[in-house]
């Protein structure tokens, strides 16, 4: 449902501890141990083809170009921040190597080559914050972030809006744009769907929708590259098959050992991806994403319905860069909104499979997203 850690997360292992964030996927990366992975429910699916070669040329634009990266965290027009290394596997695919395909077994990498590590003032319990690199999208500087700060760690909060405010001493990036997977909240949304926002709302237990804090920047993202014919060719149907998720369905009830039929897990089917992945600016209409530190599931009740996702970070950099840096997020429903019916803790474990087996797929309309808005806003010459 957030959309993070689930995969590739036996790389490293720190002192951070991942008990308080199950039973859901919310494992993070260096924070799970080997014996820890491999108690996972990792679904296996047929149909997984590589992410294509992207045709910039379609949409009248050149490939973002890769700069030198130096050792130090660069000056950059722009933040692009992601977290789970699906997440991390479509930004390098789209921004660092659209020329050829990336197999699907690439979705668990924990390294990527040209990336560079940054651990310069990293608390020790957190061990670094996260690797960089530079691009160069239309006539902006980008600095791509794949962040190892999260929210729903031990001193998530305090070490996340850190690093926020090293971008924005540090870097000078004139808007920060968080992106990566979410959970659905509306019906609307299945999987596949990217919304785009700059309002965010941040969860609190046992309080009222009406007292969460909310925090809403101006930014407005150009539609202008997105809005034109050929956009849509750029776009990846995520490849959902009748038969892949009915088997995902009775791998989760024998790994579970329940016996819930697939109609239950997969409400209106929202499991299946549209052959076209919608692409929403939900900044008119002010609608918020969600962010919360726990396990918080959207269901069909429509408890959560008037957020466009649910996510695990986005508020808290909102908060630490309101009124200093531009911010917005983009974001990909990697996992939709649950059935009500379910038990809370099922609902998490089945969106944690759908995750698993097709977080890469929506990442990558996710991240082409990215950079259709970027080249938009930053248009060259």
């Amino acid at each position: 449902m957030f959309g993070l850690e689930a995969e590739g997360l036996k790389q490293m292992t720190t002192s951070q501890s991942t008990d308080s964030l199950h039973p859901a996927r919310l494992m993070l990366t260096a924070a799970v141990s080997d014996a820890e992975f491999s108690k996972k429910f990792t679904p296996s699916i047929t149909n997984k083809p590589p992410l294509p070669v992207v045709n910039w040329a379609a949409i009248g634009q050149q490939a973002p170009q890769l700069l030198d990266t130096p050792a130090q965290l660069p000056a950059a027009d722009v933040v692009v921040i992601t977290w789970a290394e699906a997440e991390w596997a479509a930004l390098q695919h789209v921004f660092c190597g659209s020329g050829t395909t990336m197999p699907y077994t690439k979705r668990n990498e924990g390294s990527w080559a040209g990336w560079v590590k940054y651990s310069e003032g990293a608390p020790t319990s957190l061990g670094y914050w996260g690797y960089y690199r530079l691009v160069q999208v239309a006539s902006a500087k980008v600095l791509l972030f794949k962040s190892n700060a999260h929210y729903a760690a031990s001193q998530g909060e305090q070490n996340l809006t850190a690093l926020t405010n090293l971008f924005i001493e540090l870097v000078k990036p004139s808007l920060i744009l968080s992106v990566g997977t979410a959970g659905g909240a509306r019906t609307s949304d299945p999987i596949g769907t990217v919304n785009v926002v700059h309002s965010d709302a941040l969860y609190e237990n046992n309080q009222p929708q009406s007292s969460w804090h909310v925090y809403t920047d101006t930014w407005a993202p150009d539609w202008s590259v997105i809005s034109g014919k050929s956009f849509t060719d750029l776009l990846f149907a995520v490849p959902t098959t009748a038969s892949d998720i009915q088997s995902i369905a009775t791998q989760f009830n024998q790994f579970y050992k329940t016996t819930y039929p697939l109609t239950e897990l997969n409400p209106d089917n929202l499991n299946m991806g549209a052959s076209t992945p919608a692409i929403n600016d939900l900044t008119k209409q002010g609608t918020a994403l969600l962010t919360a530190d726990s396990f918080v599931v959207a269901t069909t009740s429509g408890n959560l319905s008037s957020f466009a996702c649910v996510e695990m970070d986005d508020a808290v950099i909102a908060m630490a860069a309101a009124a200093k840096t531009p911010f917005g997020s983009v974001r990909n429903i990697s996992d939709p909104i649950q059935n009500a019916t379910l038990p809370e803790a099922m609902g998490g474990h089945w969106g944690e499979a759908i995750y698993t087996a097709y977080g890469m797929y929506t990442s990558y309309n996710g991240a082409i997203t990215t950079a259709a808005l970027l080249m938009s806003q930053f248009a060259a010459g």
